[in-house]
């Protein structure tokens, strides 16, 4: 049975959640593009690992609607064609009615896990993940298979970032099975939030460049989108290499 969803509105900020306290997604009322939470803002820290001049090219998938935050941006900022996959249609409901829905945006209610099983090999360039119940303990989806599926999923260099609770035991293996399915050289992680949220993001075949070109795509994303809440040149002082990805 999937739980229910409730809204609840603090100083200008909408939140979303699943017959729980816990915050599910969230979004500012009368800046409905502006990236609320911080741990949604690191996962688009995803974009430093593409080229400036390919910003917008490609397919997104947010694997999680949540209060559609990633699928706002991913439609509206990059303009990108965008799928956004979720099981439960309350949250489907929530979003087109209070959470500003891209009409842009395809919406497929349905398994994530049906979804890449049924999705065309090589297919996507940006990939969001971020797939939690109401008790919000660990990730419903987090076997090797379903990393496996979504490495399979990304086009040559594209990107997957994906939520996890850095301070819980299953931090490290998740992270494991994704290095396993990814690759020793392509899997990286971000500083933990203050909540316990750590974002990783890994690639397929993304060739990393130094750190001066990094810190230009990072300036570029500031000076773009700074004004929606992306602190990209933070984020680069906030990445660590998993699974032995060498340092640049």
């Amino acid at each position: 049975m999937l739980p229910p969803v409730s809204i609840s509105e603090h100083d200008g900020v909408r939140y979303l959640h699943l017959g729980s306290i816990w915050v599910q997604g969230a979004m500012r009322i009368r800046a409905p593009q502006v990236v609320e939470l911080d741990y949604i803002q690191r996962m688009l820290a995803s974009l430093l690992w593409l080229p400036t001049a390919e910003l917008g090219q490609g397919r997104a998938v947010q694997l999680g609607l949540g209060a559609g935050a990633l699928t706002r941006f991913c439609a509206r900022q990059l303009r990108m064609p965008t799928t956004a996959v979720e099981i439960n249609p309350q949250v489907v409901a929530a979003n087109t009615a209070m959470f500003h829905l891209p009409r842009e945006a395809e919406l497929v209610l349905g398994d994530a896990a049906d979804w890449l099983a049924q999705a065309e090999r090589a297919s996507v360039r940006l990939l969001h993940v971020d797939l939690y119940d109401e008790e919000a303990a660990a990730p419903v989806l987090d076997s090797l298979d379903f990393y496996r599926a979504c490495s399979a999923v990304l086009e040559a260099g594209g990107v997957m970032a994906v939520n996890l609770f850095g301070r819980d035991a299953s931090f490290a293996a998740s992270s494991e099975r994704i290095v396993a399915a990814f690759g020793s050289t392509q899997v990286w992680s971000l500083r933990p939030t203050r909540e316990g949220n750590t974002v990783v993001v890994a690639g397929r075949g993304v060739v990393v460049p130094g750190r001066d070109e990094l810190q230009a795509r990072a300036a570029a994303l500031e000076q773009r989108f700074g004004r929606l809440g992306l602190p990209a040149r933070k984020w680069l002082r906030m990445v660590r290499p998993l699974g032995g990805a060498p340092r640049r």
